[in-house]
Protein backbone atom coordinates (compact mmCIF):
# COMPACT_ATOMS: atom_id res chain seq x y z
CA UNK A 1 0.00 0.00 0.00
CA UNK A 2 1.37 3.52 -0.79
CA UNK A 3 0.41 6.46 0.98
CA UNK A 4 1.18 9.97 -1.23
CA UNK A 5 2.12 12.84 1.32
CA UNK A 6 0.98 16.08 -0.18
CA UNK A 7 2.94 19.64 -0.18
CA UNK A 8 0.32 21.05 2.56
CA UNK A 9 0.49 17.88 4.86
CA UNK A 10 4.59 17.96 4.59
CA UNK A 11 4.51 22.10 4.78
CA UNK A 12 2.04 21.44 8.46
CA UNK A 13 4.28 18.52 9.49
CA UNK A 14 7.57 21.38 9.39
CA UNK A 15 5.95 23.68 11.53
CA UNK A 16 4.85 21.31 13.91
CA UNK A 17 8.05 20.35 14.36
CA UNK A 18 9.27 23.39 14.74
CA UNK A 19 6.97 25.14 17.16
CA UNK A 20 7.35 21.85 19.11
CA UNK A 21 11.30 22.75 18.85
CA UNK A 22 10.75 26.24 19.85
CA UNK A 23 8.68 25.48 22.20
CA UNK A 24 11.40 23.38 24.00
CA UNK A 25 14.06 26.16 23.63
CA UNK A 26 11.72 28.39 24.92
CA UNK A 27 11.91 25.67 28.19
CA UNK A 28 15.18 25.14 28.15
CA UNK A 29 16.25 28.98 28.05
CA UNK A 30 13.34 29.62 30.65
CA UNK A 31 15.13 26.81 33.34
CA UNK A 32 18.53 28.65 32.64
CA UNK A 33 17.29 31.33 33.60
CA UNK A 34 15.95 29.94 36.87
CA UNK A 35 19.32 27.94 37.40
CA UNK A 36 21.50 31.60 37.10
CA UNK A 37 18.58 33.12 39.05
CA UNK A 38 18.85 30.59 41.96
CA UNK A 39 22.73 30.26 41.57
CA UNK A 40 23.02 33.92 41.86
CA UNK A 41 20.67 33.27 45.44
CA UNK A 42 23.00 31.00 47.14
CA UNK A 43 26.10 32.52 46.42
CA UNK A 44 28.31 33.12 48.42
CA UNK A 45 27.83 29.49 50.23
CA UNK A 46 28.94 30.23 53.74
CA UNK A 47 25.37 32.16 54.16
CA UNK A 48 24.10 28.58 54.77
CA UNK A 49 27.65 27.66 56.82
CA UNK A 50 26.43 27.29 60.45
CA UNK A 51 28.02 30.60 62.74
CA UNK A 52 30.53 29.90 64.84
CA UNK A 53 28.89 32.24 67.75
CA UNK A 54 25.17 30.77 66.84
CA UNK A 55 24.15 29.77 70.80
CA UNK A 56 25.03 33.77 71.08
CA UNK A 57 22.95 35.16 68.18
CA UNK A 58 20.14 32.71 69.28
CA UNK A 59 19.76 33.63 73.10
CA UNK A 60 16.22 34.71 73.03
CA UNK A 61 15.64 38.01 74.43
CA UNK A 62 11.77 39.20 75.35
CA UNK A 63 11.80 42.70 73.86
CA UNK A 64 8.79 44.87 71.87
CA UNK A 65 5.82 42.36 72.64
CA UNK A 66 7.60 39.31 71.28
CA UNK A 67 10.57 37.18 71.93
CA UNK A 68 13.46 37.42 69.59
CA UNK A 69 16.83 36.26 69.01
CA UNK A 70 19.97 38.44 70.94
CA UNK A 71 21.08 38.54 66.75
CA UNK A 72 17.73 40.24 65.87
CA UNK A 73 18.17 42.76 68.92
CA UNK A 74 21.68 43.87 68.32
CA UNK A 75 21.00 44.02 64.23
CA UNK A 76 17.45 46.60 65.29
CA UNK A 77 19.78 48.53 68.38
CA UNK A 78 22.70 49.55 66.07
CA UNK A 79 20.31 50.58 62.93
CA UNK A 80 18.06 52.67 64.92
CA UNK A 81 21.10 54.65 66.55
CA UNK A 82 23.36 54.57 63.81
CA UNK A 83 21.56 54.30 60.72
CA UNK A 84 23.30 51.05 59.53
CA UNK A 85 24.28 48.10 60.77
CA UNK A 86 28.23 48.36 60.52
CA UNK A 87 30.15 50.62 62.12
CA UNK A 88 33.51 52.36 61.95
CA UNK A 89 34.90 53.58 64.82
CA UNK A 90 37.57 56.40 65.23
CA UNK A 91 40.73 54.36 65.63
CA UNK A 92 39.49 52.78 62.21
CA UNK A 93 37.65 49.54 63.89
CA UNK A 94 35.35 48.10 62.03
CA UNK A 95 32.66 46.16 63.54
CA UNK A 96 29.30 44.42 62.46
CA UNK A 97 26.07 45.00 64.20
CA UNK A 98 26.71 42.08 66.60
CA UNK A 99 29.99 43.20 67.50
CA UNK A 100 28.72 46.85 67.69
CA UNK A 101 26.24 45.47 70.18
CA UNK A 102 28.34 43.19 72.13
CA UNK A 103 30.76 46.42 72.52
CA UNK A 104 27.93 48.38 74.11
CA UNK A 105 26.41 45.92 76.05
CA UNK A 106 29.74 44.65 78.30
CA UNK A 107 30.60 47.94 77.89
CA UNK A 108 34.58 47.95 76.87
CA UNK A 109 34.81 51.20 75.22
CA UNK A 110 34.54 54.36 75.53
CA UNK A 111 30.59 54.77 74.35
CA UNK A 112 30.67 58.75 75.36
CA UNK A 113 32.92 59.47 73.10
CA UNK A 114 32.23 57.96 70.16
CA UNK A 115 31.06 59.25 67.12
CA UNK A 116 28.20 56.92 66.81
CA UNK A 117 24.40 58.67 66.93
CA UNK A 118 22.99 59.64 63.65
CA UNK A 119 22.22 63.12 63.12
CA UNK A 120 21.15 63.87 59.46
CA UNK A 121 18.81 66.96 59.68
CA UNK A 122 21.07 70.42 58.95
CA UNK A 123 18.74 72.67 60.65
CA UNK A 124 18.36 71.37 63.59
CA UNK A 125 22.53 70.98 63.61
CA UNK A 126 22.74 74.81 62.75
CA UNK A 127 20.15 75.64 65.47
CA UNK A 128 21.84 73.62 68.27
CA UNK A 129 25.45 75.11 66.49
CA UNK A 130 26.72 71.54 65.46
CA UNK A 131 28.30 70.75 62.83
CA UNK A 132 26.18 70.70 60.15
CA UNK A 133 28.47 68.63 57.75
CA UNK A 134 28.82 66.25 60.28
CA UNK A 135 26.55 63.23 59.70
CA UNK A 136 27.35 61.57 63.76
CA UNK A 137 28.18 62.61 67.01
CA UNK A 138 28.95 61.40 70.35
CA UNK A 139 26.71 61.08 73.10
CA UNK A 140 28.90 63.35 74.90
CA UNK A 141 28.92 66.38 72.42
CA UNK A 142 24.61 65.97 72.23
CA UNK A 143 24.23 66.00 76.14
CA UNK A 144 25.88 68.98 76.25
CA UNK A 145 24.69 70.77 73.22
CA UNK A 146 21.70 73.13 73.94
CA UNK A 147 19.40 69.67 72.48
CA UNK A 148 18.13 69.44 75.71
CA UNK A 149 16.04 72.92 75.96
CA UNK A 150 14.76 72.14 72.67
CA UNK A 151 13.51 68.72 73.74
CA UNK A 152 11.64 70.90 76.74
CA UNK A 153 9.83 72.80 74.32
CA UNK A 154 8.88 69.81 72.12
CA UNK A 155 7.47 68.33 75.48
CA UNK A 156 5.40 71.44 76.19
CA UNK A 157 3.90 71.87 72.72
CA UNK A 158 2.89 68.01 73.38
CA UNK A 159 1.50 68.62 76.25
CA UNK A 160 -0.44 71.40 74.77
CA UNK A 161 -1.55 69.99 71.42
CA UNK A 162 0.12 72.15 69.58
CA UNK A 163 1.21 70.80 65.77
CA UNK A 164 4.99 69.98 65.91
CA UNK A 165 7.56 71.24 63.07
CA UNK A 166 10.24 69.13 61.53
CA UNK A 167 12.83 70.30 63.83
CA UNK A 168 10.65 69.27 66.77
CA UNK A 169 9.78 65.49 65.19
CA UNK A 170 13.81 65.22 64.59
CA UNK A 171 14.95 66.43 67.95
CA UNK A 172 12.33 63.85 69.40
CA UNK A 173 13.93 61.68 67.11
CA UNK A 174 17.41 62.33 68.21
CA UNK A 175 16.17 62.02 71.93
CA UNK A 176 14.91 58.78 71.30
CA UNK A 177 18.32 57.58 70.32
CA UNK A 178 20.16 59.14 73.39
CA UNK A 179 17.69 57.15 75.24
CA UNK A 180 18.30 53.88 73.37
CA UNK A 181 21.88 54.41 73.66
CA UNK A 182 21.78 54.90 77.60
CA UNK A 183 19.57 51.87 78.12
CA UNK A 184 21.79 49.24 76.14
CA UNK A 185 25.31 50.55 77.24
CA UNK A 186 26.32 48.39 79.70
CA UNK A 187 22.73 47.20 79.85
CA UNK A 188 22.34 44.80 82.91
CA UNK A 189 18.41 44.91 82.43
CA UNK A 190 18.06 42.83 78.91
CA UNK A 191 15.51 40.38 79.72
CA UNK A 192 17.18 36.66 79.39
CA UNK A 193 15.63 34.73 81.54
CA UNK A 194 11.75 33.73 81.05
CA UNK A 195 8.64 33.54 83.06
CA UNK A 196 8.49 29.98 85.13
CA UNK A 197 4.52 29.52 84.09
CA UNK A 198 3.11 32.20 81.84
CA UNK A 199 3.74 32.01 78.76
CA UNK A 200 2.59 36.08 77.94
CA UNK A 201 4.40 36.63 81.04
CA UNK A 202 7.16 39.32 81.55
CA UNK A 203 10.85 38.02 81.44
CA UNK A 204 13.45 39.36 83.84
CA UNK A 205 17.19 39.99 83.80
CA UNK A 206 19.68 37.93 84.78
CA UNK A 207 20.07 40.34 87.77
CA UNK A 208 16.65 40.18 88.84
CA UNK A 209 15.92 36.39 88.69
CA UNK A 210 15.58 35.43 91.62
CA UNK A 211 11.90 37.00 91.63
CA UNK A 212 11.32 33.72 89.96
CA UNK A 213 13.73 31.00 90.87
CA UNK A 214 15.49 30.53 93.86
CA UNK A 215 18.85 31.23 94.62
CA UNK A 216 20.41 28.15 94.02
CA UNK A 217 18.79 28.00 90.56
CA UNK A 218 20.00 31.47 89.67
CA UNK A 219 23.42 31.24 90.73
CA UNK A 220 24.94 29.11 87.75
CA UNK A 221 23.28 31.14 85.07
CA UNK A 222 24.66 34.62 86.95
CA UNK A 223 27.92 32.53 86.58
CA UNK A 224 27.99 31.24 83.50
CA UNK A 225 26.35 35.24 82.37
CA UNK A 226 29.66 36.74 84.62
CA UNK A 227 31.94 34.42 82.61
CA UNK A 228 30.43 35.43 78.53
CA UNK A 229 30.84 38.88 79.98
CA UNK A 230 34.81 38.38 81.20
CA UNK A 231 35.81 36.10 78.06
CA UNK A 232 34.33 39.04 75.54
CA UNK A 233 35.99 41.91 77.23
CA UNK A 234 39.39 39.65 77.20
CA UNK A 235 39.19 37.94 74.14
CA UNK A 236 36.74 39.40 71.78
CA UNK A 237 38.54 37.66 69.39
CA UNK A 238 38.03 33.67 70.61
CA UNK A 239 34.61 32.84 69.03
CA UNK A 240 35.20 29.55 69.91
CA UNK A 241 35.96 30.01 73.49
CA UNK A 242 32.66 32.61 73.62
CA UNK A 243 30.29 30.23 71.61
CA UNK A 244 31.29 27.52 74.50
CA UNK A 245 29.86 30.05 77.10
CA UNK A 246 27.11 31.02 75.39
CA UNK A 247 25.77 27.38 74.87
CA UNK A 248 26.11 26.72 78.81
CA UNK A 249 24.21 29.54 79.24
CA UNK A 250 21.48 29.45 76.76
CA UNK A 251 20.84 25.44 77.72
CA UNK A 252 20.94 26.88 81.39
CA UNK A 253 18.32 29.55 80.21
CA UNK A 254 15.93 27.17 78.72
CA UNK A 255 16.15 24.54 81.43
CA UNK A 256 15.00 26.85 83.85
CA UNK A 257 11.40 27.01 81.69
CA UNK A 258 11.32 24.42 78.86
CA UNK A 259 7.51 24.94 78.35
CA UNK A 260 7.97 28.78 77.79
CA UNK A 261 11.55 29.18 76.65
CA UNK A 262 11.26 29.73 72.91
CA UNK A 263 12.34 26.34 70.76
CA UNK A 264 16.02 26.77 69.03
CA UNK A 265 15.22 26.34 65.41
CA UNK A 266 12.60 29.14 65.76
CA UNK A 267 15.22 31.48 67.34
CA UNK A 268 17.86 30.22 64.33
CA UNK A 269 14.67 30.62 61.87
CA UNK A 270 14.73 34.19 62.72
CA UNK A 271 18.62 34.44 62.33
CA UNK A 272 18.82 32.89 59.20
CA UNK A 273 16.30 34.59 57.41
CA UNK A 274 18.13 38.22 58.35
CA UNK A 275 21.43 36.36 57.17
CA UNK A 276 19.42 35.37 53.84
CA UNK A 277 19.09 39.25 52.39
CA UNK A 278 16.10 37.58 50.63
CA UNK A 279 14.92 41.28 49.79
CA UNK A 280 18.41 42.26 48.50
CA UNK A 281 19.07 39.14 46.76
CA UNK A 282 15.07 39.57 44.58
CA UNK A 283 16.29 43.03 43.68
CA UNK A 284 19.66 41.80 41.93
CA UNK A 285 17.75 39.41 40.10
CA UNK A 286 15.23 42.13 39.41
CA UNK A 287 17.38 43.87 38.21
CA UNK A 288 19.21 41.87 36.39
CA UNK A 289 16.30 40.48 34.90
CA UNK A 290 15.58 44.19 33.66
CA UNK A 291 18.94 44.62 31.58
CA UNK A 292 18.58 40.92 29.83
CA UNK A 293 15.37 41.87 28.66
CA UNK A 294 16.07 45.13 27.24
CA UNK A 295 18.99 43.68 25.59
CA UNK A 296 16.63 41.23 24.10
CA UNK A 297 14.68 44.40 22.85
CA UNK A 298 17.26 46.41 21.64
CA UNK A 299 19.12 43.47 19.90
CA UNK A 300 16.73 40.80 17.80
CA UNK A 301 19.49 38.47 17.64
CA UNK A 302 19.58 38.23 21.41
CA UNK A 303 17.25 35.85 21.77
CA UNK A 304 17.08 34.78 25.79
CA UNK A 305 13.15 36.07 26.10
CA UNK A 306 12.79 32.62 28.43
CA UNK A 307 15.78 33.43 30.10
CA UNK A 308 14.81 37.09 31.05
CA UNK A 309 11.52 36.00 32.56
CA UNK A 310 13.71 32.93 34.27
CA UNK A 311 15.67 34.95 36.08
CA UNK A 312 12.88 37.41 36.89
CA UNK A 313 10.39 34.47 37.63
CA UNK A 314 13.30 33.59 40.68
CA UNK A 315 13.30 36.66 41.74
CA UNK A 316 9.74 36.54 42.01
CA UNK A 317 10.03 33.26 44.22
CA UNK A 318 12.98 34.56 46.78
CA UNK A 319 11.00 38.05 46.79
CA UNK A 320 7.91 35.83 48.20
CA UNK A 321 9.95 33.48 49.82
CA UNK A 322 11.50 36.50 52.53
CA UNK A 323 7.80 37.72 52.57
CA UNK A 324 5.98 34.48 54.07
CA UNK A 325 9.04 34.49 55.81
CA UNK A 326 8.49 37.44 57.65
CA UNK A 327 5.16 36.76 58.34
CA UNK A 328 5.96 33.28 59.96
CA UNK A 329 8.30 35.03 62.43
CA UNK A 330 6.01 37.97 62.88
CA UNK A 331 3.13 35.29 63.19
CA UNK A 332 0.71 37.98 61.28
CA UNK A 333 -0.36 39.26 58.35
CA UNK A 334 1.63 42.46 56.69
CA UNK A 335 -0.28 45.42 58.00
CA UNK A 336 1.74 46.88 60.34
CA UNK A 337 3.89 49.36 58.48
CA UNK A 338 5.26 50.98 55.79
CA UNK A 339 7.86 49.10 55.39
CA UNK A 340 6.27 46.07 55.04
CA UNK A 341 4.09 47.64 53.00
CA UNK A 342 6.63 48.79 50.36
CA UNK A 343 7.77 45.27 50.61
CA UNK A 344 4.67 43.96 49.37
CA UNK A 345 4.08 46.53 46.73
CA UNK A 346 7.32 45.41 45.13
CA UNK A 347 5.92 42.24 45.32
CA UNK A 348 2.76 42.83 43.72
CA UNK A 349 4.26 45.10 40.72
CA UNK A 350 6.33 42.36 40.22
CA UNK A 351 3.72 39.15 40.41
CA UNK A 352 1.25 41.36 38.45
CA UNK A 353 3.96 42.11 35.88
CA UNK A 354 4.78 38.43 34.95
CA UNK A 355 0.54 37.20 34.86
CA UNK A 356 0.40 39.51 32.17
CA UNK A 357 4.08 39.07 30.93
CA UNK A 358 2.70 35.28 30.62
CA UNK A 359 -0.62 35.88 29.03
CA UNK A 360 0.80 38.97 26.25
CA UNK A 361 4.22 37.77 25.88
CA UNK A 362 4.56 41.63 25.85
CA UNK A 363 8.03 41.88 27.08
CA UNK A 364 7.70 45.67 28.06
CA UNK A 365 5.32 44.44 31.20
CA UNK A 366 8.73 42.98 32.54
CA UNK A 367 10.41 46.25 31.74
CA UNK A 368 7.95 48.61 33.32
CA UNK A 369 7.98 46.25 37.01
CA UNK A 370 11.77 45.72 37.27
CA UNK A 371 12.51 49.20 37.78
CA UNK A 372 9.61 49.87 39.86
CA UNK A 373 9.98 46.74 42.23
CA UNK A 374 13.86 47.61 42.45
CA UNK A 375 13.30 51.01 43.90
CA UNK A 376 10.73 49.50 46.30
CA UNK A 377 13.10 47.01 47.90
CA UNK A 378 16.81 49.17 47.90
CA UNK A 379 14.09 52.03 49.61
CA UNK A 380 13.11 49.49 52.21
CA UNK A 381 16.92 47.89 52.61
CA UNK A 382 18.80 50.93 52.91
CA UNK A 383 16.52 53.61 54.59
CA UNK A 384 15.93 51.86 58.06
CA UNK A 385 15.62 54.49 60.06
CA UNK A 386 12.43 56.01 57.93
CA UNK A 387 11.31 52.62 56.92
CA UNK A 388 11.64 50.60 60.04
CA UNK A 389 12.10 47.05 59.33
CA UNK A 390 11.59 46.34 63.00
CA UNK A 391 9.05 43.13 63.32
CA UNK A 392 6.62 43.88 66.04
CA UNK A 393 3.59 42.63 67.08
CA UNK A 394 -0.10 44.71 65.88
CA UNK A 395 -1.66 47.38 67.80
CA UNK A 396 -4.54 46.36 69.92
CA UNK A 397 -7.04 47.88 67.35
CA UNK A 398 -5.27 45.55 64.58
CA UNK A 399 -5.38 41.88 66.40
CA UNK A 400 -7.68 39.28 65.44
CA UNK A 401 -9.03 41.37 62.48
CA UNK A 402 -9.99 39.17 59.68
CA UNK A 403 -11.01 41.84 57.33
CA UNK A 404 -8.20 43.71 58.34
CA UNK A 405 -6.15 41.19 57.08
CA UNK A 406 -7.51 41.26 53.72
CA UNK A 407 -8.34 44.77 53.43
CA UNK A 408 -4.14 46.08 53.78
CA UNK A 409 -2.95 43.75 51.36
CA UNK A 410 -6.34 44.53 48.93
CA UNK A 411 -6.02 47.89 48.94
CA UNK A 412 -1.72 47.67 49.05
CA UNK A 413 -2.12 45.25 45.84
CA UNK A 414 -4.12 48.11 43.93
CA UNK A 415 -0.86 50.86 44.48
CA UNK A 416 1.16 47.90 42.80
CA UNK A 417 -0.98 47.73 40.03
CA UNK A 418 -1.07 51.55 39.28
CA UNK A 419 2.57 51.77 40.10
CA UNK A 420 2.61 49.14 37.18
CA UNK A 421 0.84 51.55 35.32
CA UNK A 422 3.04 54.36 36.14
CA UNK A 423 5.58 52.41 34.79
CA UNK A 424 3.90 51.00 31.46
CA UNK A 425 2.74 55.61 31.25
CA UNK A 426 6.44 56.31 31.18
CA UNK A 427 7.40 53.99 28.12
CA UNK A 428 4.42 54.76 26.35
CA UNK A 429 4.99 59.07 26.74
CA UNK A 430 9.22 58.20 26.15
CA UNK A 431 8.02 56.33 22.69
CA UNK A 432 5.52 59.04 22.15
CA UNK A 433 8.79 61.94 22.75
CA UNK A 434 11.10 59.56 20.62
CA UNK A 435 9.91 56.75 18.27
CA UNK A 436 6.20 57.32 17.55
CA UNK A 437 5.99 53.48 16.64
CA UNK A 438 2.35 53.45 15.92
CA UNK A 439 2.08 49.44 15.76
CA UNK A 440 3.75 49.58 19.13
CA UNK A 441 1.75 52.54 20.93
CA UNK A 442 -1.25 50.52 19.97
CA UNK A 443 -0.23 47.22 21.89
CA UNK A 444 1.33 49.43 25.28
CA UNK A 445 -1.99 51.40 25.66
CA UNK A 446 -3.92 48.29 25.11
CA UNK A 447 -1.69 46.34 27.88
CA UNK A 448 -1.82 49.55 30.37
CA UNK A 449 -5.95 49.75 29.81
CA UNK A 450 -5.68 46.38 31.34
CA UNK A 451 -3.31 46.95 34.21
CA UNK A 452 -5.66 50.21 34.92
CA UNK A 453 -8.77 48.06 35.08
CA UNK A 454 -7.33 45.83 37.38
CA UNK A 455 -5.89 48.62 39.70
CA UNK A 456 -9.66 50.21 39.78
CA UNK A 457 -11.02 46.63 40.76
CA UNK A 458 -8.28 45.60 43.43
CA UNK A 459 -8.91 49.47 44.91
CA UNK A 460 -12.54 49.49 45.04
CA UNK A 461 -12.32 46.00 46.91
CA UNK A 462 -9.73 47.35 49.19
CA UNK A 463 -12.38 50.51 49.99
CA UNK A 464 -15.25 48.10 50.44
CA UNK A 465 -13.19 46.21 52.72
CA UNK A 466 -11.49 48.88 54.92
CA UNK A 467 -15.10 49.84 55.24
CA UNK A 468 -16.14 46.70 56.95
CA UNK A 469 -13.47 46.66 58.71
CA UNK A 470 -13.87 50.27 60.29
CA UNK A 471 -17.57 49.20 60.77
CA UNK A 472 -16.24 46.66 63.54
CA UNK A 473 -13.76 48.60 64.62
CA UNK A 474 -15.12 52.47 65.26
CA UNK A 475 -18.38 51.55 64.73
CA UNK A 476 -19.22 53.23 61.53
CA UNK A 477 -18.65 52.16 57.43
CA UNK A 478 -16.63 56.06 56.68
CA UNK A 479 -16.16 58.43 58.22
CA UNK A 480 -14.33 61.04 55.98
CA UNK A 481 -10.44 60.08 57.79
CA UNK A 482 -7.63 61.38 55.13
CA UNK A 483 -7.03 57.89 54.54
CA UNK A 484 -10.20 57.31 53.59
CA UNK A 485 -10.88 60.17 51.87
CA UNK A 486 -7.38 60.25 49.31
CA UNK A 487 -8.04 56.32 49.12
CA UNK A 488 -11.37 57.78 47.46
CA UNK A 489 -9.80 60.24 45.61
CA UNK A 490 -7.10 58.44 44.24
CA UNK A 491 -9.93 55.96 43.08
CA UNK A 492 -11.61 58.51 41.03
CA UNK A 493 -8.60 59.71 39.73
CA UNK A 494 -8.85 56.79 37.81
CA UNK A 495 -12.46 55.77 37.66
CA UNK A 496 -13.10 59.29 35.85
CA UNK A 497 -10.73 58.59 32.97
CA UNK A 498 -11.43 55.23 32.44
CA UNK A 499 -15.10 56.21 31.45
CA UNK A 500 -13.47 59.13 29.59
CA UNK A 501 -11.82 56.79 27.44
CA UNK A 502 -15.36 54.66 27.10
CA UNK A 503 -16.76 57.73 25.56
CA UNK A 504 -13.89 58.87 23.91
CA UNK A 505 -13.01 62.23 25.69
CA UNK A 506 -9.47 60.34 26.26
CA UNK A 507 -7.81 58.53 23.70
CA UNK A 508 -4.43 56.35 24.03
CA UNK A 509 -2.18 59.54 24.78
CA UNK A 510 -4.71 60.65 27.31
CA UNK A 511 -4.69 57.13 29.39
CA UNK A 512 -0.64 57.14 29.32
CA UNK A 513 -0.99 60.97 30.72
CA UNK A 514 -3.81 59.38 33.65
CA UNK A 515 -1.41 56.39 34.21
CA UNK A 516 1.60 59.01 35.17
CA UNK A 517 -0.04 61.95 36.49
CA UNK A 518 -2.83 59.59 38.54
CA UNK A 519 0.11 57.89 40.69
CA UNK A 520 0.54 61.06 42.54
CA UNK A 521 -2.83 60.69 44.16
CA UNK A 522 -1.60 57.12 45.26
CA UNK A 523 1.72 58.30 46.62
CA UNK A 524 -0.24 60.88 48.53
CA UNK A 525 -2.96 58.17 49.89
CA UNK A 526 0.30 55.82 50.82
CA UNK A 527 2.99 57.78 51.44
CA UNK A 528 1.50 61.83 51.88
CA UNK A 529 -0.86 60.90 54.30
CA UNK A 530 1.98 58.98 56.27
CA UNK A 531 4.64 61.00 56.37
CA UNK A 532 3.39 64.80 55.77
CA UNK A 533 -0.10 65.10 57.22
CA UNK A 534 0.46 62.29 59.68
CA UNK A 535 -3.55 62.79 61.41
CA UNK A 536 -6.40 60.63 61.55
CA UNK A 537 -7.29 57.33 62.91
CA UNK A 538 -4.78 55.46 61.20
CA UNK A 539 -2.15 56.37 63.35
CA UNK A 540 -0.44 53.39 63.77
CA UNK A 541 0.67 53.62 60.49
CA UNK A 542 2.50 56.77 60.62
CA UNK A 543 5.81 57.98 60.32
CA UNK A 544 8.64 60.53 61.20
CA UNK A 545 10.95 62.12 59.14
CA UNK A 546 10.86 60.75 55.71
CA UNK A 547 11.78 62.54 51.96
CA UNK A 548 9.67 64.88 51.56
CA UNK A 549 11.81 67.09 49.80
CA UNK A 550 13.57 64.07 47.37
CA UNK A 551 9.62 62.98 46.93
CA UNK A 552 8.30 66.55 45.72
CA UNK A 553 11.27 66.64 43.37
CA UNK A 554 10.79 63.81 41.88
CA UNK A 555 6.99 64.70 41.26
CA UNK A 556 7.62 68.07 39.50
CA UNK A 557 10.48 66.53 37.26
CA UNK A 558 8.22 63.44 36.35
CA UNK A 559 5.57 66.08 35.45
CA UNK A 560 7.90 67.95 33.22
CA UNK A 561 8.41 65.06 31.62
CA UNK A 562 4.61 64.69 30.87
CA UNK A 563 3.92 68.04 29.93
CA UNK A 564 7.20 68.27 27.62
CA UNK A 565 5.54 65.09 26.02
CA UNK A 566 2.61 66.58 25.59
CA UNK A 567 3.81 69.38 24.04
CA UNK A 568 5.28 67.01 21.19
CA UNK A 569 2.22 65.49 21.14
CA UNK A 570 0.43 68.85 20.35
CA UNK A 571 2.87 69.71 18.37
CA UNK A 572 3.73 72.83 19.81
CA UNK A 573 7.66 71.78 20.40
CA UNK A 574 7.90 71.14 16.67
CA UNK A 575 6.20 74.31 15.60
CA UNK A 576 9.18 76.13 17.01
CA UNK A 577 11.56 73.56 15.59
CA UNK A 578 9.95 74.76 12.39
CA UNK A 579 9.98 78.74 13.27
CA UNK A 580 13.61 78.57 14.19
CA UNK A 581 13.89 76.65 10.52
CA UNK A 582 12.34 79.47 9.13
Amino acid sequence: MLINFSDEAISQSKEANFGATSTKNNIIKFIIGLILGITIFVLPLTQFQPSPTASLQNLAVQLDGRKKPLDTVARETVAQIHGKTNYTSADGTKLNYLDTYLSMWFNDRDWNQEEFILFSYRPLKEQLGLDPERKYFSFAELIQSDLGTVIMQVREKQADNIDLERSDREASIIEERLALTIATVGDTQLPLVPHPTDLKGTWASVDNAEQYYSAAEIAPIQANYQQLKKTYRNHPEDQGGIEIVARELQAKLANLSPDIYPDTATLARETRFYNLHPFAKAWMLYALAFTVMLLVTLFKSFNFYWGALGIFSTGLLIHGYGFLERMQIASRPPVTNMYESVIWVGFGIAAIALLFEFIYRAKYYLLAAAPLAVVCLLLADSLPTILDPTIKPLVPVLRDNFWLSVHVPTITLSYASFALAFGLGHIILANYLFASNNKLLRSLSKWNYGVLQVGVLLLTTGIILGGIWAHFSWGRFWGWDPKETWALIALMCYVVPLHGRLVGWLKDFGMAVTSVVAFNAVLMAWYGVNFVLGTGLHSYGFGTGGSQLYIATFVVLDLLFVGIAAAKQQGWLMGKQLAETD
